[in-house]
C-alpha cells in the first residue's frame, strides 16, 4: 500500500478521556496572575512542557477580522502579560488599530488552557531596551534583518541581511535596539482557567476585572 492508498485520518474519532480530578474554587489564588503563575510553574518545572510560555495571540483589525499567530511570553506579574514584536508586523499594525487581545496557553499534555483577554498597550523604550540586551546575539541581529510580515523575494535575501548585519556587529560588540521594534504589555480583563474533565464536563473558572480593582470568579458550563 502507497501513502496515496493510506486510509485518511479521521478528526472525529480521535477522542481522549480526560482525567478525574478537578479544578474548585476554593482552590484558586487571590489573583489571576498568581493562579498562572502556580499552573506555569506546574507546566515548566513538574510536567517538563515544551515552551509552556508559547501563546496563541489572536488580534483583529478595525474591521474586525482576526488573526492568530504562537508568540512566547517574556515576563507577566500583576499589571499583565508581555511579549515582544516588530512594530511593522501584522499584529502590531492590528493592535494600533484594536487594541483588545486574546492570549491561549495550549497546555495540551495537562488538559489545560489559560485563556486571557484584555488590553495591549506599549511597553517603555527603556524595558524594551533591558529586555532586548538579554536576547542572545543571533536574536538581535534578527530582530534588525526581518522586516516582519512584509512580503520578500527569496529566503537568500533574508539571509543575506543577516550575514551583512553578522560582519557590521560581529559577537560582543553591543546591537543597537531596532526604532521599530519593542513589547507590548497585555492588562488583563479576564483570565479563564480550565481544566479538562471526564465525559467533557470541564471545568471552566474564570476571573472578571471589577471596577474596584478587584476580582469576581465565575464558573462556566463546559
Amino acid at each position: 500500500m502507497t501513502d496515496r492508498d493510506a486510509v485518511p485520518l479521521d478528526p472525529a474519532a480521535m477522542r481522549k478521556q480526560y482525567r478525574a480530578e478537578g479544578l474548585a474554587e476554593s482552590e484558586l489564588a487571590a489573583t489571576p496572575v498568581a493562579q498562572f503563575a502556580h499552573w506555569f510553574e506546574q507546566a515548566a518545572v513538574e510536567a517538563h512542557l515544551f515552551e509552556p510560555n508559547a501563546m496563541v495571540v489572536s488580534t483583529a483589525d478595525a474591521e474586525g477580522r482576526p488573526s492568530a499567530r504562537t508568540v512566547l511570553l517574556k515576563q507577566f506579574d500583576e499589571q499583565g502579560f508581555v511579549f515582544y514584536t516588530n512594530y511593522d508586523s501584522r499584529k502590531a499594525r492590528e493592535l494600533a488599530e484594536n487594541p483588545y487581545v486574546s492570549l491561549l496557553f495550549p497546555w495540551h499534555p495537562m488538559a489545560r488552557q489559560v485563556i486571557v483577554t484584555g488590553v495591549a498597550r506599549r511597553t517603555g523604550r527603556d524595558e524594551t531596551a533591558g529586555y532586548f540586551r538579554t536576547r542572545p546575539h543571533g536574536s538581535q541581529l534578527g530582530a534588525w534583518a526581518s522586516a516582519q510580515s512584509s512580503v520578500i523575494p527569496s529566503r537568500a535575501e533574508l539571509d543575506a541581511s543577516y550575514a551583512e548585519l553578522e560582519s557590521r556587529y560581529p559577537e560582543g560588540e553591543q546591537v543597537p535596539v531596532p526604532p521599530n521594534w519593542g513589547g507590548f504589555r497585555v492588562a488583563p480583563q479576564t483570565v479563564e482557567f480550565w481544566q479538562g474533565r471526564e465525559n467533557r464536563l470541564h471545568d471552566r473558572l474564570r476571573y472578571v476585572a471589577e471596577p474596584d480593582g478587584g476580582w469576581r470568579v465565575e464558573r462556566l458550563s463546559p
